[in-house]
């Protein structure tokens, strides 16, 4: 029985399962934003509040304590530079769990973790998003020369293609008795 036991297992022993959320929070620490499962998603909101409060604390007791459960230094400092100083008046949820389609493998429910305020973040204004507000494409340098070529092509005179003829299945060795058209047995 499971009495006063926290936390969910993820179907792991215990060591892979401190490998796995010490891994997805690393990741999550360099990259801003990763993809897994919502369970996995869950689960690492703990450690991941963790070691933002110790960005947040900054001295040398918390910068050991980090470098026991973040193993980049690249995480390191992003975690005790610019992220302790975004969430320096900030109490807790440092991060937003957006659901997304399933996986198209086992059809696991995925989810894409971010941390709150950062510039991909879609939940603030002046984010860089790659879509513009109503879900169009912007407008850029590349998409108006490609379009330009489009109108160019819709102009010229357009040459049909002569279609390459098939090929007519290969007639095999007819038995005896067989009708070499269609393959059957003749009466």
């Amino acid at each position: 029985m499971r009495h006063l036991r926290a936390g969910k297992t993820l179907g792991v022993k215990p060591a892979h399962r401190r490998a796995r959320l010490r891994n997805l929070v690393t990741s999550l620490l360099e990259h801003g934003k990763i993809r897994t499962t919502v369970l996995r998603a869950k689960e690492m909101r703990t450690p991941l509040d963790q070691m933002i409060t110790l960005g947040k604390q900054g001295d040398l007791s918390a910068r050991r304590k980090a470098l026991t459960f973040v193993k980049s230094k690249l995480a390191m400092a992003n975690l005790f530079g610019e992220l302790a100083e975004r969430y320096k008046d900030r109490q807790g949820g440092y991060s937003r769990i957006m659901r997304m389609d399933r996986r198209r493998g086992d059809g696991a429910e995925m989810a894409l973790v971010m941390l709150v305020g950062s510039e991909t973040d879609p939940f603030i204004e002046g984010a860089k998003t790659k879509r513009a507000p109503g879900g169009r494409k912007p407008k850029g340098k590349v998409i108006d020369e490609v379009s330009e070529k489009v109108k160019g092509a819709e102009d010229a005179e357009i040459t049909e293609v002569e279609k390459p003829k098939a090929k007519a299945p290969k007639a095999g060795k007819a038995k005896a008795g067989e009708d070499t058209q269609s393959g059957k047995a003749k009466k």
